[in-house]
């Protein structure tokens, strides 16, 4: 089927921000503008049309990534809608894997908030091209200009003004271009009687006063540009938006707009940067591969007569056609009814149909081609993360990384006959979310279900009663811990075995160290010369370390930043096996975790509490008995800002206390930051609860 779109129309788009800054409403208004929709929908009053999921409806918050495709002027346009919550955060990364832009939401009162940061530093990883957007500039407290501040201070990123607010809090009634140097007043409620005039004497000293910043910040990304600069150039408002986009697009620089979603104000000034300023599938860098037969780096062509690749960055079960898998095409054209290669799981997939999304509405479509982002049904085996391409041309596009759970629950059902559905509920999320986990905890006798933060699993509980009918009973959440060592140990593991026929023999030597960078995980490397172990029994060498691994010699709980080297070992050329060097490897780790000093280490979340300056000393005092790390506290205008370090397990039902202690008026947010070790008296108690769980079993 020929294309309807030319590529070079086509925006991939990402709407993401810290929670509560407006995503979903500037994604509503954004379909309402462009005549996707009819009817503004509320995130308040649960009739969102992206907030599409009954917990997302009566917490007035964002749970999934929803996609929609809507046009402005010649621009076809798919935006993704991401959550705000930091349980939440797999939905913004690997929505931006795929896209080629995003709009970064702020809330002009609140400003740059730690989950700002985040979402920040998600989009800078993957390189995405985006444009700032200052929303809320109607609320009292709104501060325009210092946002953009604390752009440069906290993310370190050339951004300038392409437009400034003409009035401000309930004053605010219009917006000045500096590009254009128009004044857009708004006369109607809906936002849809717009005025564009010529900027009043009263703000030409101001228009000029930033246009002159916009285009000095323009020189520190343009050589065009700074050649005119100092040289006082005329510079015209078509070569002007030309090199803002071309700025945008190498990731130099930030166009920062404003507006006020709720009260309609500015959206089709964002919709048309939008078009202006962000990349089409042509414009980025082509995604490179791996080639699964050389492991050489290959480039994928962006066209559409280029071997047809996509990668599958999202699964959701639809309760009437089963799996969906959500794609992103990098070249080529896929038909329904056609055959696929999935160079990840190394196996042929049958297309049946090929849908384009609208929230958890679908769109039957004839073909996709390169650029689309939509949705395919009739893949069985393709998990988020897979490569789907065809047979005769495979590569591996690099798979995408996923947060560590750090919190926990026991799981069971209300009766035995609901055993089974809970063991298909389970299996469908863990199909759906890369961030939940689920193990069988085999000395209880537990489910044990792992994810990002209470609400996490909350929501999980949520969705297996409404979703599959299965009524559960939960523990009290428990700290994700892990295990690491502080001394660098050589550890020998022999496994023999001798019982009449062939025996069993496998011996290594293992060199166990802490890893130089915290975070790194696991890793195994081969330093085994002159054949002391044969080729063919490394891989069960470092299987046995992986599988030993997760389980520490503490508490049980998973081993995290070691590095081991299997240094020397010995074989029997007739009984030593797989198994046997398996048996030996996880009998060396045992061994060396014992004697690397073995500690146990905590997640640690960053949180930021907003309060009134009057409860400040009530939070601060609370914190403190939490072994809180008080790292800053700023003023926001009428409200103080406390950011600090926090271990998890001190801050279970924190909403609750923050509550008590401030009348209901404080709020915070918080995300994992890193691992720290488990001071000695509580990591002990935690060492003993295990020891006595184990002798009472």
């Amino acid at each position: 089927m020929p294309r309807t779109v030319a590529i070079e129309k086509i925006r991939n788009i990402g709407i993401i921000a810290h929670i509560d800054a407006g995503k979903t409403t500037t994604t509503e208004r954004i379909l309402f503008y462009s005549g996707k929709t009819y009817k503004l929908g509320e995130v308040h009053d649960g009739t969102a049309i992206m907030d599409w999921m009954p917990q997302e409806q009566e917490r007035g918050i964002t749970i999934t990534a929803a996609a929609t495709t809507c046009r402005w002027k010649d621009c076809n346009i798919n935006v993704i809608d991401t959550p705000g919550h930091v349980d939440f955060t797999v939905e913004v990364e690997r929505s931006l894997k795929v896209l080629d832009g995003a709009v970064v939401v702020f809330c002009s009162v609140g400003g740059v908030e730690p989950q700002s940061e985040t979402v920040w530093r998600q989009a800078d990883r993957y390189g995405v091209p985006r444009i700032a957007y200052i929303n809320k500039m109607d609320r009292t407290g709104a501060k325009f200009f210092e946002t953009i501040a604390e752009m440069h201070e906290k993310l370190g990123t050339n951004a300038a003004a392409i437009q400034i607010p003409y009035g401000i809090e309930e004053n605010f009634k219009g917006i000045v271009d500096l590009v254009d140097q128009k004044l857009y007043l708004y006369k109607d409620e809906l936002g849809k009687d717009v005025e564009c005039v010529a900027i009043p004497e009263e703000l030409k000293s101001d228009a000029e006063k930033y246009r002159a910043i916009l285009i000095e910040k323009l020189a520190e990304a343009d050589d065009v540009i700074l050649d005119k600069y100092l040289h006082n150039k005329a510079i015209s408002n078509e070569e002007l938006k030309e090199k803002i986009r071309s700025s945008v697009i190498a990731n130099k620089f930030v166009a920062v707009l404003c507006g006020s979603s709720f009260k309609n104000k500015g959206i089709q000034l964002v919709l048309d940067a939008v078009c202006d300023y962000l990349p089409a599938p042509s414009d980025v860098p082509p995604v490179k591969g791996t080639n699964p037969e050389s492991g050489e780096f290959e480039e994928i062509k962006t066209s559409d007569s280029a071997p047809f690749c996509a990668l599958s960055f999202k699964v959701a079960t639809d309760p009437y056609v089963g799996k969906l898998n959500y794609i992103r095409v990098y070249s080529g054209t896929l038909n329904p009814g056609t055959y696929i290669y999935n160079a990840t799981k190394r196996v042929r997939e049958r297309v049946t149909k090929l849908v384009r999304m609208h929230a958890n509405h679908q769109e039957i479509i004839e073909s996709v081609v390169t650029g689309d982002i939509a949705a395919v049904v009739g893949l069985k085996e393709t998990k988020t993360g897979d490569t789907i391409c065809t047979e005769n041309n495979q590569i591996l596009i690099e798979a995408m990384r996923f947060p560590e759970p750090v919190i926990q629950q026991a799981i069971e059902t209300t009766s035995k006959d609901e055993s089974e559905k809970l063991g298909l509920a389970l299996h469908k999320f863990l199909d759906e979310d890369p961030s939940f986990r689920v193990t069988y905890n085999h000395e209880t006798g537990q489910t044990i279900i792992s994810g990002m933060g209470q609400l996490h699993l909350e929501i999980i509980v949520d969705r297996l009663l409404r979703e599959f009918n299965v009524a559960v009973q939960v523990g009290f959440p428990q700290v994700a811990y892990r295990e690491t060592i502080r001394k660098k140990v050589n550890s020998s593991g022999k496994f023999i075995q001798q019982s009449g026929g062939r025996g069993q023999y496998g011996h290594c030597v293992l060199e166990i160290e802490p890893q130089d960078t915290p975070g790194a995980g696991v890793t195994f490397e081969n330093k085994i010369k002159g054949g002391a172990i044969p080729q063919e029994f490394i891989p069960s060498v470092k299987q046995g370390v992986f599988d030993t691994s997760k389980s520490g010699v503490l508490a049980g709980y998973p081993v995290t930043d070691i590095k081991v080297t299997l240094v020397d070992g010995s074989f029997h050329d007739v009984d030593s096996s797989e198994l046997a060097f398996k048996m030996a490897a996880g009998i060396a780790l045992t061994d060396g975790l014992r004697k690397g000093h073995p500690v146990l280490l905590e997640p640690v979340m960053d949180m930021e509490v907003v309060t009134p300056e009057e409860f400040m000393g009530a939070i601060i005092g609370d914190l403190s008995s939490r072994r809180a790390k008080i790292n800053a506290i700023n003023s926001r205008a009428n409200v103080r800002a406390i950011r600090v370090f926090v271990p998890l397990a001190e801050i279970f039902n924190y909403a609750t206390v923050v509550r008590s202690l401030t009348q209901g008026r404080a709020s915070y947010t918080m995300e994992p930051s890193f691992y720290s070790e488990v001071p000695s008296h509580i990591a002990e108690k935690i060492v003993a609860g295990y020891t006595s769980a184990g002798s009472r079993k």
